[in-house]
């Protein structure tokens, strides 16, 4: 078993981590500057900073590297898993530098699979060119939607056209006026196989009947520097028929197509995350004395360092093994290691947060250290994607059908 990296991963990681040190965190105080200026706060992708970092990262070949096949980089989960993770370290400006932002990424995945020549020409190109925003819109209010197959929001036929009628919230990055499609989940055929009632259909943020209702707050954040969580309303929207992804019926398939790669490129920068959280809680054990002596000397403080440092490395294999079973055996090949890490991986990444909060003491709270920012999102990451008791169920109904089979 080879844990070394290839030569092109290895360039590219070494081209990153000088940009991370050179362009990204020197930036992130500017960037967060800049924002606080803008008349509208969601605009994020808007201000001077990220054109000038976008620039200089798409002159690096630091561009798309998230996506396979010809539309991206051409890279490998498993060459792109190490990228993703050092983009964690900065996750509210790396990935959006590098056109490597959710909801984006999963949305240009729907486009170049699902979509036909005029639907990537329409919106495939300009999302991967950075030119424009999108919307991932499954989640509803008035259903449990961590079963997917309750989704409510009705897409009819009439005619020439498809007609919405139904409700969503926590919708990503809606909130940003830059956002301009969204790729909405609803039923078309409530008669239909449970598998088979959903389909997929892009809409226009201009469109008649669309209105954005509310920004919603995570723990008293607002997420503004990613375009915000949205509630939106439809109230008989009319797109053209021309404008369904995939076909009637298969929405379902289409959204768990789209929520594998997301799954694990979220735990990707995740354990970025961790690791910048590990350490900023080293500095700050070393640089402060209590009882006389530093932090750092504190048999407690050093079990937790101790057990970070564990845990993380635990967590990091667990998800480049999950990459290389899904360059080698397919996504549903890897469907339980899928599942494994979005169990591990948030709750893993959120007990590292809040011991580096705890060796921060109050300031670990404030907004002068990027932790409690960091765990409002990785407490998101809990249900983003499906919550843990849904995979954990599913997990457990794959390792007891496998149990019985060896039995």
């Amino acid at each position: 078993m080879d844990f070394a990296y290839d030569a092109r991963t290895e360039e590219l990681r070494a081209t990153l981590l000088e940009f991370m040190d050179s362009h990204i965190y020197p930036a992130e105080s500017e960037f967060a500057a800049q924002l606080a200026r803008l008349d509208d706060r969601w605009a994020w992708d808007s201000v001077p900073v990220l054109a000038e970092l976008r620039a200089e990262a798409r002159r690096r070949g630091l561009w798309n590297l998230f996506l396979p096949g010809e539309h991206g980089a051409g890279l490998t989960n498993a060459q792109y898993a190490p990228l993703a993770e050092i983009t964690g370290r900065s996750a509210h400006l790396a990935p959006a530098v590098l056109n490597c932002a959710a909801p984006d990424t999963g949305n240009m995945e729907v486009l170049a699979l699902f979509g036909d020549e005029r639907q990537r020409e329409r919106w495939l190109e300009p999302l991967l060119d950075g030119r424009i925003r999108s919307a991932f819109a499954m989640t509803e209010p008035d259903v449990a939607s961590s079963d997917a197959t309750n989704i409510a929001t009705r897409i009819e036929r009439d005619g020439d056209d498809y007609v919405l009628n139904g409700r969503k919230w926590w919708i990503t990055g809606a909130m940003n006026p830059n956002c301009q499609i969204f790729i909405v989940m609803g039923k078309t055929d409530p008669t239909a196989g449970r598998h088979r009632q959903q389909s997929m259909i892009l809409v226009p943020r201009d469109t008649p009947g669309l209105e954005i209702q509310r920004g919603m707050e995570v723990f008293g954040y607002d997420d503004h520097d990613h375009g915000g969580h949205a509630e939106l309303s439809f109230t008989d929207v009319r797109v053209p028929a021309a404008n369904l992804i995939g076909g009637e019926g298969a929405g379902f398939a289409i959204a768990q197509a789209r929520l594998g790669p997301g799954r694990i490129h979220h735990c990707m920068r995740a354990i970025g995350i961790a690791e910048r959280a590990v350490e900023l809680m080293c500095a700050r054990a070393e640089q402060r004395v209590a009882f006389g002596k530093p932090l750092s000397e504190q048999g407690v403080i050093r079990d937790w360092i101790a057990e970070s440092r564990v845990k993380l490395e635990q967590l990091r294999l667990l998800v480049l093994k999950t990459a290389w079973l899904m360059d080698t055996v397919g996504n549903k090949g890897a469907h339980t290691e899928i599942q494994a890490i979005k169990i591990a991986t948030p709750s893993t990444v959120q007990w590292i947060l809040d011991k580096a909060i705890q060796v921060h003491g109050a300031g670990g709270l404030s907004q002068d250290f990027p932790l409690a920012a960091a765990y409002a999102g990785i407490r998101t990451l809990r249900f983003a994607d499906g919550p843990d008791e849904v995979h954990k169920n599913a997990l457990a109904k794959s390792e007891l059908s496998r149990q019985r089979e060896t039995r």
